[in-house]
């Protein structure tokens, strides 16, 4: 693949890259770069990671190998989202929920925080850099990541934390949400500080909560969002119910789930519709289906029935086996059944 082929394929759906200029440099000078892409066990596994995860796949086209780390430590610093005594039950939930609901060709390596992350050597380097790192500026780093109602000293050593994560992982890109972005421009700030090499930072955007515009999606509001075990009558209960006004494209949840999950994942999409409609419609790329429907050639109903079909047939795998494991997810708490 041709790096400009390679760099555009890194570059789609993104919101921002830091910067552009190395990751096209780190393209042409490394055959095969390696990428991390982080997750928090703190709660239900649901569509808002997807996002993300559906750019691991244009990673690995690429040519980029990725890891997923699963930051249990990280889960328990963010103001206890997962209590101490949790992070173990929550870690293999997560890690059995992105094994299951994605097809992968070839699954990324997984690796827990808690694996590496307590060593003395890890531990040391966290120490140096909170020597060298202001109150003020560790509190904007985590500001849009971790709660920070009342902030906790934990939630000030959490970006510190995630910084050295890109060192120790041995990794070159790590990816994240926008809302990441405080704390991976810390990290590029701060790593040069202690001797190591700055990373690319890619940042995807986040997906609109089903409700619409206003409204976070979250897993503590599950009409806001779908878990990947899900039944399948709750898929479609949600998404026959999710904001989808006819032509509007802004802010769409149903258009965003195509684009950044399903497109990514799937490659091709079909719209079923009745022939006195025009009959089925295929599509090899999101942007015609996003024109046809801003154009008001495909019904809302249309385009949310063909997303309810795609996600039920994707996520099959990891709701049939909760479906038969269901004792796990009720271990977790009520907001995980």
């Amino acid at each position: 693949m041709e790096l400009i082929d390679k760099f555009n394929l890194v570059k789609q759906n993104t919101v921002e890259i830091l910067t552009e200029d190395e990751l096209k440099e780190l393209l042409e000078s490394k055959k095969n770069p390696t990428a991390y892409w982080g997750i928090a066990p703190t709660g239900p596994v649901h569509m808002g990671y997807l996002a993300t995860m559906g750019k691991i796949f244009d990673f690995m086209k690429a040519g980029i190998k990725t890891k997923i780390l699963i930051a249990d430590i990280h889960a328990a610093l963010d103001d206890l989202k997962a209590p101490w005594g949790e992070i173990e039950k929550r870690r293999e939930y997560v890690k059995k929920c992105l094994e299951l609901a994605i097809p992968w060709e070839k699954k990324p390596e997984f690796v827990f925080g808690s694996d590496y992350e307590l060593s003395r050597e890890y531990q040391a380097d966290v120490l140096k850099m909170a020597s060298i790192t202001t109150v003020k500026r560790a509190m904007r780093a985590a500001s849009e990541v971790t709660r920070m109602k009342n902030p906790k000293v934990s939630e000030l050593i959490y970006p510190i934390m995630q910084s050295l994560d890109e060192e120790y992982l041995g990794v070159d890109i790590q990816l994240g949400g926008i809302d990441q972005r405080h704390i991976l421009a810390f990290a590029r700030e701060y790593l040069p500080k202690l001797g190591y090499k700055a990373r690319v930072e890619v940042m995807t955007p986040l997906i609109v909560s089903l409700k619409g515009p206003g409204v976070k999606m979250s897993a503590s509001i599950p009409e806001t969002s779908i878990k990947v075990h899900d039944s399948e009558e709750a898929i479609r209960e949600k998404i026959k119910k999710a904001y989808c006004p006819a032509g509007e494209v802004k802010d769409n949840p149903i258009l965003q789930l195509f684009k950044y999950v399903v497109f990514p994942i799937r490659g091709s999409v079909t719209i079923e519709r009745p022939e006195k409609f025009g009959g089925n419609v295929s599509f090899e790329f999101y942007e015609d289906l996003e024109r046809m429907f801003k154009e008001k050639e495909l019904h809302p109903l249309d385009v949310k029935a063909a997303l309810t079909n795609e996600l039920v047939e994707i996520f099959s795998k990891v709701r049939n086996y909760f479906e038969k494991h269901k004792d796990e997810l009720k271990e977790l708490g009520e907001q995980f059944v």
